[in-house]
């Protein structure tokens, strides 16, 4: 056979259309990686490290505090708050407050499970009932600071979505009363207060506020408030002029003067009701306020956010879902969750998981709260996506955990929540992770005991997010970037 003899052009021509088909290839392999990384970006968080360890520098973020009816809002433990700097020593660690979150959910859980207004109010007795730490109360830890007499009386109060009724400790405590920062306020330094009366009907709408029958003290009306973890506030039913700002003043605010309280509320002086009860704040004001209020927890413990009063006037950045009615309990405001994205991808969760349930939002839970088969399908598809990072063990209610002491920065997917009516909520970096220290860093997720239980969309998720109240409306809503 002869020899077939190739020429040096037709050579060159094959080798050059060779090269191209091999970078066509190449090109083509980085395309679908840059595609990749491009998609993974865009579904992530860059998180640096060292903003998930508390600070001990106050950086405030003041965007609504220009607003004429906002107050500020500071997180009790953190360094933008007096209380902080006056009681250090008292500063809880990450598991007590865990510990506290626990008893918290499980007094929501509890309160749910019972029909409201059935406890008796002798329960209430201060002779058999062990002084406890407020842990349902003071879980939440976000605090603000009114006027509350005439002249006014500054007061420190926590603010709390989950109950009704205002209260502050008041002199002369005839029983007890835990150690606060602010004076304990005196009725009788003020010239506009004065008690309930026993035999009024603003007397008996105490049962439905408080869970809890009413009693008299000669003609007064006596209000008793106990919380999952026995502690409590009993005193007289009183009103007196409320001052939230300068040009925000209220005659005859409806509040409990407790005369005798147990627990130890972080020093703060007692607690602004912000539930949907008749007697709650937003109830009260709702004449000039016309039920809507809103609030951004600030994004971490050493920052401020706001609690404004009225519409705010940015409802045109503010998706709203409608408010659901939970079942025994108005108090507590019920949302409809309908799904969870990790890292844009959508959980294969069925509807009735969460509907099962139900959930309620709660500005005093740190932690959300969700059923075991919700929280199964979170964490599965987390970790998928956190993979390239070592975990670190479990903590007694977090269980996804990682190790981050050799990286500056971490990439951690986005995760979005979504609710009735289509509403997609992404969840800001700040509320991803619970970090006890950079060696147990744990997505800030845990499970309820069953998918019957009430899911609760806690504080840590809400951070930076303006979510407004429209209580009147029966309405919900939530604004990125709300504090800044």
């Amino acid at each position: 056979m002869g020899t077939t003899i190739i020429s040096p052009t037709f050579l060159s021509a094959y080798l050059l259309l060779l090269c191209l088909v091999c970078c066509l290839k190449e090109g083509y392999g980085l395309g679908r990686r840059a595609t990749a990384e491009s998609h993974h970006l865009e579904h992530s968080h860059t998180i640096q490290v060292t903003s998930l360890l508390p600070s001990s520098i106050c950086s405030p973020a003041t965007k609504e505090l220009n607003k004429k009816s906002s107050l500020r809002v500071v997180h009790k433990h953190g360094p933008c708050s007096q209380l902080h700097r006056q009681d250090k020593a008292n500063i809880p660690t990450d598991a007590e407050i865990l510990r506290q979150d626990e008893s918290r959910v499980k007094s929501i859980h509890l309160k749910l499970a019972r029909s409201s207004g059935s406890s008796n109010f002798d329960q209430i007795d201060a002779t058999n009932l062990p002084a406890k730490d407020g842990s349902v109360v003071g879980s939440g830890n976000y605090v603000v600071t009114v006027g509350l007499g005439t002249p006014k009386k500054d007061l420190t109060l926590i603010f709390d979505t989950g109950s009704d009724i205002t209260w502050t400790q008041c002199q002369p405590c005839a029983g007890s009363c835990y150690q606060q920062l602010d004076p304990v306020f005196a009725p009788s330094q003020s010239s506009t207060y004065s008690n309930i009366s026993c035999n009024s009907t603003t007397c008996t709408s105490l049962t439905s506020a408080t869970g809890v029958k009413p009693r008299c003290s000669s003609s007064a009306c006596v209000y008793g408030i106990q919380y999952g973890d026995m502690s409590f506030s009993i005193g007289f039913f009183a009103k007196e002029t409320l001052t939230l700002t300068s040009s925000d003043v209220f005659k005859d605010f409806l509040f409990g003067c407790g005369q005798n309280n147990r627990g130890l509320f972080g020093r703060a002086a007692g607690l602004i009701g912000l539930g949907r009860d008749k007697l709650s704040l937003p109830s009260q004001t709702a004449l000039k306020y016309k039920g809507v209020f809103s609030y951004c927890l600030p994004s971490s413990a050493s920052s401020t956010g706001f609690l404004s009063f009225g519409d705010t006037g940015t409802s045109k950045s503010v998706k709203f879902i409608t408010l659901s009615t939970v079942s025994q309990r108005s108090a507590f405001y019920g949302i409809d969750i309908t799904g969870i994205s990790v890292g844009g991808q959508k959980l294969s969760i069925a509807a009735s998981v969460f509907t099962a349930g139900g959930a309620i939002i709660d500005s005093g839970t740190v932690i959300t709260r969700l059923p075991p088969t919700a929280y199964v399908a979170l964490s599965s598809e987390f970790k998928k996506q956190m993979s390239q990072y070592p975990m670190a063990p479990a903590s007694k209610l977090l269980d996804t955990c990682y190790n981050f002491t050799k990286y500056s920065s971490v990439n951690a997917p986005k995760i979005s929540f979504f609710f009735s009516g289509g509403v997609e909520v992404p969840i800001a970096a700040e509320g991803i992770f619970f970090a006890t220290s950079i060696s147990q860093v744990c997505l800030a997720f845990a499970r309820n005991n069953n998918d019957t239980d009430i899911g609760i969309f806690g504080n840590t998720q809400q951070k930076t997010l303006q979510v407004v109240y429209d209580v009147a409306g029966g309405r919900l809503g939530f604004a990125t970037g709300g504090c800044t």
